[in-house]
């Protein structure tokens, strides 16, 4: 099932930082036995709520995965507590203040850079480790030494899409990003620095949030005649994005960032969105690394089990072995002890630098063929 495939890039981020990034505090259930609530700060509904849906159910899974953890020879039980930020910055403060009220240890989350930004004071100010999936925006972690993440950042992402767009031939770059949108703005400035870098040229275009008609922009672009055109936006812009720059007789490819890795961009833009290639942090067809190979196996399984789930969508992980290290249910020890955690996960070796960013210097590039995402090549940038 196509849909199925669509889940694998943002489950395997839910892996790496689930077990990864717990602190957890003790609690007792109804039933007397140790509990460690773990929030799952994510959109289920708003601009964004595809992807976040995506990245909730990879977080159940992981929740499949590891039910316990062991904290100086106790066993605690994993419980779940979800909360819906939709898609929205205001809306992301009040999410955040409800997980902190429901005594979570730790949260993971959230789909959106914009909403992960806004939450991160509440989650410093409560002394509450967060863990980004997906987050790519520096301005999650910058300054907050209670956020992590486990993906790429978009200054690396963006520079591995222009050096792509470069050694293309491309020399004129038009790029579309959305106000306001904190990944999509971002994403879209280190493109035009790394691709101004290079020698090239750059046409910018932006658009509002929730806009569906960018005939007018795109028509701006089309008469700027450009070579290659970066599109870093939303899942549900994306198809729009496509469909309309081909009935206007664009030609120019079309790339983006990470969020676009999703199938259902291929299946709503159809035969338009031949030739589309994004950047990406994992790919299934990758071998080389056993705890991948073996996620991807079970957790296809997982969807296969849970099919209404999937309809809905629009080894140990970092957290437990920073729960472990530390020996200790506080937050404080917790993330200090997450700071010094290496690990070898679904998406390769894992630590973290003076940010608490993970240390990634290679990205995936997929190209959409025969209306589905295939590899296309690696790219490393030291």
């Amino acid at each position: 099932m196509k849909k199925m495939l669509a889940f694998l890039l943002v489950a395997v981020l839910a892996l790496a930082a689930f077990g990864c990034s717990g602190t957890p505090a003790a609690s007792g259930g109804q039933s007397g036995d140790k509990v460690i609530k773990i929030g799952v700060f994510e959109p289920f509904t708003g601009e964004n709520g595809g992807g976040g849906y995506q990245e909730v159910l990879a977080v159940r899974y992981a929740n499949e995965v590891r039910p316990t953890v062991n904290i100086g020879g106790v066993e605690y039980k994993v419980e779940l507590v979800e909360a819906d930020n939709k898609s929205d910055k205001t809306e992301a403060v009040t999410a955040a203040q409800s997980l902190m009220s429901a005594g979570v240890s730790v949260v993971l989350g959230s789909y959106g850079s914009g909403v992960s930004i806004a939450a991160g004071e509440i989650f410093a100010e409560n002394k509450i480790p967060a863990i980004g999936l997906s987050c790519t925006n520096p301005q999650v972690t910058l300054g907050n030494d209670y956020y992590y993440r486990v993906c790429f950042l978009d200054p690396f992402q963006g520079t591995v899409m222009a050096n792509y767009a470069f050694q293309e031939g491309a020399k004129k770059a038009a790029v579309i990003t959305q106000l306001g949108d904190d990944y999509s703005s971002g994403l879209g400035s280190f493109f035009v620095k790394a691709f101004t870098a290079l020698g090239g040229t750059v046409v910018e275009q932006q658009f509002q949030t929730n806009q569906t008609d960018f005939k007018a922009i795109l028509t701006e672009i089309k008469a700027q005649n450009p070579d290659i055109i970066f599109a870093p936006s939303s899942i549900a812009t994306a198809p729009l994005l496509i469909k309309q720059a081909r009935e206007l007789g664009i030609t120019a490819p079309i790339t983006a960032g990470d969020t676009w890795q999703n199938q259902t961009i291929a299946d709503n833009a159809g035969a338009d969105a031949e030739g589309v290639v994004v950047s990406t942090f994992f790919d299934e067809a990758d071998t080389t690394n056993t705890v991948a190979t073996d996620f991807v196996k079970g957790f296809k399984e997982y969807l296969k089990a849970h099919p209404d789930d999937l309809e809905k969508n629009g080894g140990e992980g970092v957290a437990i072995a920073a729960i472990e290290a530390a020996g200790s249910t506080d937050g404080a020890a917790i993330r200090d002890a997450l700071a010094g955690v290496t690990i070898t996960g679904v998406t390769g070796d894992i630590s973290f630098d003076e940010n608490g960013d993970a240390k990634k210097d290679m990205a995936y590039l997929n190209i959409i063929e025969g209306g589905k995402f295939t590899f296309l090549k690696t790219v490393s940038i030291g």
